[in-house]
């Protein structure tokens, strides 16, 4: 995924509202009327939400007459999914080094003090 789309990505899932449309969505299409109903917003408010999550392609609305069903675009999904996912192995990967070191060190008494000498 390039950056530029990437960061449209996450600036729209930015906004609390747009997460919760895009929770909301992962239930089902549904029309943007019912998007609208639990927001104490006007119904120009919510397109303008839904224009920013369809420009960062999270979600897309079929061309045709209204009422248009809003639909997630799950392939953007699997797309961040996997780009935090190669980081996720990667800091994996680093923890495990650091495991690997630790456990090679000696074990040392914990009544022992550093610079203490016996």
């Amino acid at each position: 995924m390039a950056a530029d789309e990437l960061n449209r990505v996450f600036a729209a899932l930015a906004d609390p509202t747009r997460r919760d449309m895009v929770a909301r969505l992962s239930a089902g299409d549904a029309t943007v009327n019912q998007i609208a109903e639990p927001y104490p917003m006007s119904l120009q408010a919510v397109y303008k939400h839904l224009k920013v999550l369809e420009e960062a392609g999270l979600v897309s609305r079929p061309p045709g007459p209204q009422p248009r069903s809003v639909r997630l675009e799950r392939d953007v999904f699997d797309e961040v999914g996997g780009w935090i996912e190669q980081y996720r192995r990667r800091a994996e990967a680093r923890y495990q080094r650091l495991d690997a070191v630790l456990r090679a060190l000696p074990a040392q008494d914990p009544n022992e003090r550093e610079g203490e000498g016996r």
